[in-house]
């Protein structure tokens, strides 16, 4: 199930990079994962009241939460992908439990 979900997102950030002219280079897929954290805060702290709403609704905010960690979740699985990273394996060797596939 994971590599599936790796192999979806690879595509789809691939058609976007060659698209926008993005090098997806070692480093790209780090600061995603960095940016991406940023951006899940900054929904975070809308919806805990740490930061401006601008005028955005309860229901907004919880998608915009939403949104975000589906990007992050997605920049995680390219850059396991990209590092040929087993992430089965070490689910459960860290997590102890088997992915069901």
């Amino acid at each position: 199930m994971l590599r599936q979900l790796e192999r979806q997102f690879e595509a789809a950030s691939a058609h976007y990079a060659e698209d926008n002219g993005i090098e997806r280079d070692a480093d790209w897929f780090m600061l995603k994962m960095q940016e991406e954290i940023g951006e899940l805060t900054q929904a975070w702290n809308k919806y805990t009241g740490r930061g401006r709403r601008h005028g955005k609704s309860e229901d907004e905010i919880q998608t915009d939460m939403a949104d975000e960690a589906a990007d992050l979740l997605g920049h995680v699985l390219l850059f396991a992908h990209h590092h040929d990273l087993d992430l089965v394996a070490a689910i459960k060797r860290k997590w102890k439990f088997q992915v069901q596939l």
